[in-house]
């Protein structure tokens, strides 16, 4: 059946596209939708996560934040993009599952996590198919939600092993810990000087080279100079 091209918004075209195919009464061609195609997004993630799809239509996918004790869920149906086969003809509407729009959503978001692996190290994200309630999930996906914490738990490692190296690279700089480093480390129970706010953390200007540093330590990471008011200036000592 084609409807109007106001009707549905026309993922994929360009805003020149999309603005052209108003003016000239472009029509459509809508396919079926089932009504039970469903699939339910779970999340143990404990960050919000929008990801946004440019080229199909629903597009915008918002999941709140989740704990192991409490996940969040966002259920998805089917989304589509549409093909311009002809200038004089209408634009046909192809469909995507919900499998497909729910793994993409995770892959999409996940695979460029520092660290992830998308097999034991990653975040706390997965899928399964139908539309489920919290209460079900608890109660029937006690498993796979263990499983999930267990992943979530090795990337977090891997984070905190990251953070560690990276503070001591740089002689404890807080603009190279990411957020979610310090998530990691105080989900893990760690105690680490990093996980403190940035802001905390003073900076100063070196008096030697003109580099910041972090006045809490008496070395200069870029030039190497020792700072000569700093409490343990007196008791560093250099290899012969």
């Amino acid at each position: 059946m084609a409807n109007d091209v106001g009707a549905p918004i026309m993922a994929g075209l360009t805003q020149m596209e999309f603005t052209n195919a108003l003016l000239n009464k472009r029509r459509v061609i809508r396919s079926y939708k089932n009504p039970l195609d469903k699939c339910t997004i779970i999340s143990i993630f404990p960050k919000d996560i929008d990801e946004v799809k440019h080229t199909i239509e629903p597009g915008r996918f918002h999941i709140d934040a989740g704990s192991r004790e409490r996940p969040s869920t966002l259920v998805v149906g089917s989304s589509s993009w549409w093909k311009d086969i002809d200038a004089d003809q209408p634009m046909l509407e192809i469909p995507n599952s919900s499998i497909q729009i729910a793994d993409a959503i995770i892959k999409d978001y996940c695979n460029g996590m520092l660290g992830c692996d998308m097999g034991d190290s990653m975040p706390g994200l997965f899928f399964i198919l139908g539309e489920k309630s919290l209460p079900q999930i608890i109660m029937e996906y006690k498993k796979k939600l263990d499983e999930m914490e267990k992943k979530q738990k090795n990337w977090y490692q891997i984070l905190v092993k990251l953070a560690d190296s990276l503070w001591a690279r740089t002689q404890g700089n807080p603009l190279v810990i990411w957020d979610l480093m310090r998530v990691a480390a105080q989900d893990l129970g760690m105690d680490r000087p990093w996980v403190k706010d940035f802001q905390s953390v003073e900076l100063v200007r070196c008096a030697f080279c003109g580099g910041m540093r972090n006045n809490s330590y008496p070395i200069c990471p870029t030039c190497k100079a020792i700072d000569p008011k700093h409490p343990l200036a007196s008791d560093i000592k250099f290899a012969v």
